[in-house]
């Protein structure tokens, strides 16, 4: 059940965006509003109420709605629009079919563009989405704890990564956040590599990346696993991702910008020549959505984090052809 403070949150950015309506179609945010998993619902936000639409199919899961938000049918949607003067809806999440749609039989209805607002409400997390992704990333340190026993096989990448979501829903997990990322040796040069085929052999570097969904909120974890003893050269890039990320976690605070925390780790791996190697943002934000809200990136749109977002730190390097390592966790501002 979503918290009064989602709720009232519409209310302001009908305000905000000065329509009489406002129209959420994004499942993601149907879903932060609402608490309902529904992928074909619609939210009107109105003055004075929010109706949610849903289809015959999905009237009796909607039927725990918070109280405050009416319910009807899908097909009453483009009836009580026509009521409105002006309406807005999330013009990055509807079709320019769809919209079309609407202005035939909703012609005297303005409609409005807006994006971005709810993703930037969604940043901050609540209590009860805090609750959901701290059992996420319990669920998460426990696939990766079971990393080193499944490696004493000559187990192939794919099953391992098929070992990662059964263990996953095993665990109480609704899921995955995103297919798990599981690299053998020269694999690991490639940062997103898709499991394969590839059988483990001694000497390669393992790199797990995984993150279980629970309540539908995400979490994420990366890291590296040997099978032998590391070169002097691993031990020594090793030492400096996870420096890198101990750094950047510590000057994780409300306030501080993602370009600071990117710079920040990118100082440690330019100290030690391996900056370059380095082809991605320090991290991401996670919610609802694997990556969400900001990105710590010293070329992204600067942004102050705010108390209670979740981002992950994640630095890493990559050898195409040889191999690479990145380690991650997720942290709460």
């Amino acid at each position: 059940m979503p918290s009064m403070r989602r709720l009232s949150t519409v209310f302001h950015l009908r305000r905000k965006v000065g329509t009489k309506g406002i129209l959420i179609t994004h499942p993601v945010h149907v879903r932060y509003l609402t608490g309902l998993p529904l992928d074909d619902a619609r939210l009107l936000i109105l003055p004075r109420r929010i109706i949610l639409y849903v289809s015959v199919l999905d009237r009796q899961p909607a039927e725990g709605i918070a109280q405050g938000i009416a319910l009807r049918d899908t097909s009453r949607l483009a009836t009580d629009m026509a009521l409105l003067r002006s309406c807005a809806f999330e013009s990055e999440y509807v079709t320019v079919s769809r919209l079309f749609l609407w202005k035939r039989r909703c012609m005297h209805t303005k409609f409005v563009r807006f994006s971005g607002l709810l993703e930037e409400c969604r940043r901050s997390k609540d209590p009860d989405e805090l609750r959901c992704i701290r059992r996420a990333e319990r669920i998460t340190r426990e696939l990766l704890r079971r990393i080193p026993a499944a490696l004493r096989t000559s187990i192939s990448e794919e099953e391992l990564a098929r070992r990662l979501k059964i263990w996953a829903l095993e665990l109480g997990a609704d899921g995955m956040a995103f297919p798990p990322i599981v690299g053998f040796g020269p694999s690991t040069g490639t940062p997103h590599h898709r499991p394969g085929s590839r059988r483990l052999k001694k000497g390669d570097i393992v790199q797990i990346d995984v993150g279980a969904k629970f309540g539908g909120y995400c979490s994420d974890a990366s890291d590296v696993f040997f099978t032998s003893r590391p070169t002097s050269d691993q031990q020594r890039i090793y030492g400096a991702v996870s420096e890198a990320q101990q750094a950047a976690l510590k000057a994780v605070r409300p306030g501080v910008t993602n370009r600071a925390l990117d710079l920040k780790a990118r100082s440690i791996l330019k100290r030690e020549g391996i900056e370059d190697a380095f082809c991605h943002s320090l991290g991401h934000g996670v919610g609802l959505d694997i990556h969400e809200g900001v990105s710590l990136s010293h070329k992204a749109k600067e942004m102050k984090l705010l108390k209670n977002e979740v981002i992950t730190i994640e630095p890493g390097v990559y050898f195409p052809g040889k191999w690479g390592m990145r380690v991650e966790k997720i942290v709460i501002v």
